[in-house]
């Protein structure tokens, strides 16, 4: 089910029933609107699923934002993405009668949503960020009071230092956010015990109705 008079081209599953917020999917390098379903029907049974293509090609390959090289991100462009997110956010919204949805992003899907939660928090309910990096070396002040961030790091990522996913939580816990970070013996791709964490934080925030 999709709108198409929506600015991303998307997927959109509707929830089987109520009480469980929505989930905002965003894929990888490489990835596309139907990349993360199933990892969304995984993580939130009951949930209603919106999962937008990303619009930058870099390659060939779908990407959300601009890069110069490897963990060397376009800042200007990662604004320009982020507010544009934020808007086709707000269009599902409308158009699906949506709650603010909690991003579910993994790697460049996941970077974009924590600029999305510095640069739009309104946009967002909260955020489970799988293997992100900081987006923006001098972020803008935001008030996430209220909003729960869930950041999995992987101890042997090559791709994102420790140090700056430590920095990433400090950020969001700087700006009010309820951050938990947890760091696994993993890469950067994706492990059961990622999908484990991030079902029973999810439930656990669905109960408390973030």
């Amino acid at each position: 089910m999709t709108d198409t008079r929506l600015s991303f081209v998307h997927r959109f599953e509707p929830a089987p029933g109520a009480g469980r917020p929505p989930l905002l999917l965003l894929h990888g390098t490489g990835g596309d609107e139907n990349d993360l379903l199933p990892l969304g029907r995984m993580i939130a049974e009951g949930s209603a699923l919106l999962s937008p293509r990303g619009k930058v090609l870099e390659g060939g390959m779908p990407r959300f934002f601009r890069r110069l090289a490897e963990g060397v991100f376009d800042e200007a462009d990662v604004r320009r993405r982020a507010h544009e997110l934020a808007d086709f956010i707000a269009e599902a919204r409308e158009a699906y009668g949506l709650a603010a949805p909690i991003a579910v992003g993994f790697s460049n899907g996941a970077n974009i949503a924590a600029a999305v939660l510095m640069l739009r928090p309104e946009a967002l309910a909260g955020a489970v960020l799988l293997r992100a990096m900081v987006p923006l070396s001098e972020p803008p002040a935001a008030d996430l009071a209220g909003k729960g961030v869930l950041l999995l790091s992987g101890s042997g990522d090559p791709i994102v230092p420790a140090e700056n996913a430590g920095r990433l939580a400090a950020i969001l816990k700087g700006a009010g956010a309820a951050v938990e970070h947890r760091i696994l013996p993993v890469g950067h791709g994706l492990s059961q015990a990622d999908v484990t964490l991030a079902k029973a934080w999810l439930d656990s925030n669905s109960a408390k109705e973030i």
